[in-house]
């Protein structure tokens, strides 16, 4: 496979999965709006914090409010990892590889792209209704994917942008909650912190499958089912081993042994988790826990872009990875 299409199949779903997890990463304080009222309106700098763009958002921006955070994570064109920068980019790098994927594929993409276009140039009013829309076309988008695309090279590409994006997204959001919006140590295991942590959970799409496991919402249960559950689709646990399976399948090494420092590097972080407790994550701090997570998950994928791709990714000052 040439290495330009590779990089545009991975390109494309992890621009996909992107704007699926802004959407979910709004939607955490979305939905502790809907139970707290104006209680939490303070609650929308965490959010930008996290993005490592802080400076960009305050000389575009300057107030934090609900109406210009959700504006800049959402329809902003001069933000590179907002939802409707993501998903020009997927067009984009769709429609430069139309011979190699699928049609139905193509106009799933396109149809993404005209929707939250047209959000953009008419504010729905119906916010939460429309991040909604956004992650239901991101399943539909992965399900068409599977469903009418060879398994082969460019689909595994396509697998490991996707569970990559997921699986740095994943720590993010939880660290989102941990570290940054609690207001106090004092407010641990009031009222509001349990709420918090159901926000969490529906914004992950996790709540639904955490409550057949666990019987009671704790931090401790909750953070272990987000990052250690091996059969959750979400969890960093599941996402990283799947990342793995494909690039496996890519180079046709084994399982256990590697041709490259991305499978390397990516082997030892997969061995690592599975055999990590939440005790010992916990004890090591899961802020620190989750920041060094990332940091690994980013390094990945610059490995596989030294690896595999023409170009390597753009490591700005923001957190985020974006294409050359």
């Amino acid at each position: 496979m040439l290495s330009r299409v590779a990089d545009s199949i991975y390109w494309l779903n992890r621009y996909i999965e992107r704007a699926d997890n802004v959407a979910r990463f709004v939607d955490v304080n979305l939905n502790l709006m809907l139970d707290l009222s104006n209680s939490i309106n303070q609650q929308w700098e965490p959010l930008v914090l996290t993005t490592g763009d802080l400076e960009f958002f305050r000389e575009h921006y300057g107030t934090f409010n609900a109406n210009n955070v959700i504006n800049f994570l959402t329809f902003d064109q001069q933000y590179s990892n907002s939802i409707m920068s993501c998903l020009y980019m997927a067009r984009e790098n769709a429609r430069s590889i139309r011979e190699i994927i699928s049609s139905e594929m193509w106009e799933e993409v396109n149809g993404f792209y005209l929707m939250v276009k047209e959000a953009a140039e008419n504010p729905p009013e119906n916010i939460p209704s429309f991040f909604s829309q956004v992650k239901l076309s991101s399943h539909r988008f992965a399900g068409v994917m599977d469903a009418t695309m060879t398994h082969n090279e460019g689909w595994h590409f396509g697998r490991v942008g996707r569970f990559q994006e997921r699986a740095d997204k994943t720590a993010r959001i939880l660290d989102v909650k941990y570290f940054y919006l609690l207001p106090s140590v004092e407010w641990v295991g009031t009222p509001l912190d349990q709420i918090e942590w159901i926000a969490l959970l529906k914004s992950a799409s996790a709540y639904e499958m955490y409550r057949k496991c666990e019987r009671r919402i704790t931090p401790t249960s909750v953070a272990a089912f987000l990052i250690l559950n091996r059969e959750f689709p979400r969890s960093i646990h599941f996402c990283l081993h799947e990342l793995q399976r494909s690039l496996h399948s890519i180079t046709g090494t084994s399982l256990g042994t590697w041709s490259n420092s991305a499978e390397r590097d990516l082997g030892k972080l997969c061995g690592e988790l599975s055999y990590l407790t939440i005790e010992e994550i916990i004890e090591m701090g899961l802020h620190e826990f989750l920041d060094s997570m990332q940091g690994k998950v980013n390094n990945i994928g610059v490995k596989i872009a030294q690896t595999f791709f023409v170009n390597e990714p753009v490591l700005p000052q923001s957190q985020f990875q974006y294409q050359n």
